[in-house]
């Protein structure tokens, strides 16, 4: 994928790497292959709550047989300078609902019901409101479903092109994440997120892939609060705009009440390291599972 690429791999061995706790017990986890989601996991045996939440990182769990799950932004808020253009994006709800399907697969759909995009030239702005793409995703665990020192997971997706004019490309587009993560001592975790996507060009003339880099490292601050240290890395191939994007994220997410362990709350703010990249985005979050 050329210079881009090994720029991106070089940002993310120079800042260290850093992922979203995970359960790193129940190393005699019950058998839990036979339920489904028509035969769904009792509540006395769910594994511990998880998300996908705050930081950009995808974690190998899924969700248990037959249990929900959503995952939202109450809002995001990104802003962007670059070519001369400033463009604001604010996102309201944009729920990811999560289904199990089985003890390591779960479904999962994501679209943004209100997205605000707001471009400022020097000729004048611009503003387009509407709807976001749908994202449908599968999230297959491959090695460590009840937690332990060692997770994987395969994340197949497709994006169907629903959202409104001036927010979305129009295209169908997909692509494959593949989360790693490792326990480390003293109850940290480290997760890897390589992700190859492929897009339309921005000239409309073929497909080109993305590659996206990513290194987090979680820990437990007390029993109810988690801190994420982020770095993201992105390199475009597509041959009429690459460009190299990265971001250095800081996120905490935390239990407010231990009666409610499957409500968890989240806030952060992602800081763009290249001219590309946004040059904050800052949200506030929350997560349920029933």
């Amino acid at each position: 994928m050329g210079r881009n690429v090994r720029r991106a791999q070089a940002l993310l061995l120079a800042f260290g790497l850093g992922a979203p706790a995970m359960a790193q017990t129940l190393a005699n986890a019950p058998d839990k292959s036979a339920f489904s989601l028509f035969d769904p996991t009792p509540d006395a045996d769910l594994r511990s709550f998880c998300t996908d939440r705050p930081p950009k990182a995808n974690l190998p769990c899924t969700v248990d047989a037959g249990h929900f799950q959503y995952e939202a932004d109450v809002v995001n808020w990104a802003q962007t300078q670059y070519g001369g253009v400033t463009t604001n994006t604010a996102l309201f709800a944009n729920p990811t609902l999560k289904l199990g399907l089985t003890s390591r697969i779960d479904f999962e759909l994501n679209i943004d019901p209100v997205e605000t995009v707001t471009t400022r030239t020097a000729l004048g702005q611009m503003r387009f409101t509407g709807v976001g793409d749908l994202f449908l995703r599968t999230k297959i665990n491959l090695a460590g479903p009840e937690g332990g020192d060692f997770q994987a997971a395969a994340i197949p997706y497709m994006k169907a092109p629903t959202a409104a004019a001036g927010i979305g490309n129009g295209a169908l587009e997909g692509g494959v994440i593949a989360p790693i993560s490792f326990a480390l001592p003293k109850d940290f975790t480290l997760l890897f997120d390589p992700e190859v996507d492929f897009l339309r060009n921005a000239g409309n003339d073929g497909r080109h892939a993305n590659i996206q880099f990513l290194g987090n490292i979680s820990h437990a601050l007390t029993s109810d609060v988690t801190a994420y240290l982020e770095l993201w890395g992105q390199a475009s191939e597509d041959p009429t705009n690459r460009s190299l994007q990265s971001s250095l994220d800081l996120s905490l997410s935390w239990i407010v009440w231990q009666k409610l362990p499957n409500l968890q709350f989240d806030a952060g703010a992602f800081i763009g390291l290249t001219p590309a990249t946004p040059r904050i985005q800052a949200f506030l979050g929350v997560s349920q599972r029933f």
